[in-house]
């Protein structure tokens, strides 16, 4: 292995959660007058921090959401969540061999806390991390594409950013990686390849990632 620390993003990474998330925002959009298809939800918000479906929201139409989108936003999410999430297929085998190799990592996600928490404790993957490997764009005020968040996390993680490896599946968490100058691993698995372009490599099925990590230099 040629990284000191290797950084996960959450949503569609570690949990199979953007599918059912996206659904549930363009759904409120919707709901509150925003039209919003699941493929414009995807296209457009997949991998934001919740500040940034603000912004685009009243830059398109003028209007603000509402001040209790957030919390109305993250029950119906949490509650979906605890009913229907699952991991992403493979990626436990992927920490087990990290562990197993003695090398470090952590999860940084455009998230909230409480949102990071549901997911990996319905899926069975908190164990893996516990409270001192989780980050959350609410750490930093920034979400991604800033390097923010992930310069955060290699800080508290002591690890320079050379020396991190990224794993991502939006174009902003790409954007963001390469914007903090740590090498950044594209998973297509609901995202086409060409909008991950940006990434060191690209890979389709989490078997494929620990060879990645291992023989790419750093």
């Amino acid at each position: 292995m040629r990284y000191d620390l290797v950084v996960f993003d959450n949503d569609g990474v570690l949990v199979d959660s953007e599918p059912l998330s996206n659904r549930l925002l363009a759904a409120y959009l919707t709901e509150l007058g925003h039209p919003t298809s699941y493929e414009d939800s995807i296209r457009d918000y997949m991998g934001s921090a919740m500040h940034r479906i603000h912004d685009l929201v009243h830059k398109r139409s003028g209007q603000r959401l509402p001040e209790d989108f957030d919390a109305t936003f993250h029950n119906r999410v949490f509650d979906a969540f605890r009913r229907e999430l699952e991991p992403v297929a493979g990626v436990s085998a992927v920490l087990e061999k990290l562990r197993a190799d003695g090398v470090p990592y952590c999860v940084a996600s455009s998230g909230s806390h409480d949102r990071i928490r549901v997911a990996l404790r319905k899926t069975g993957l908190y164990g893996h991390f516990g409270e001192d490997r989780i980050f959350s764009s609410e750490d930093v005020g920034r979400g991604k594409p800033a390097p923010d968040l992930f310069l955060y996390a290699a800080a508290r993680m002591g690890v320079e950013p050379r020396r991190c490896a990224v794993v991502e599946d939006s174009p902003l968490g790409v954007q963001a990686a390469v914007a903090a100058r740590m090498d950044v691993y594209g998973y297509t698995a609901m995202t086409p390849a060409a909008e991950l372009s940006a990434a060191q490599a690209l890979f389709a099925d989490m078997v494929e990632l620990p060879p990645l990590l291992a023989s790419t230099p750093a």
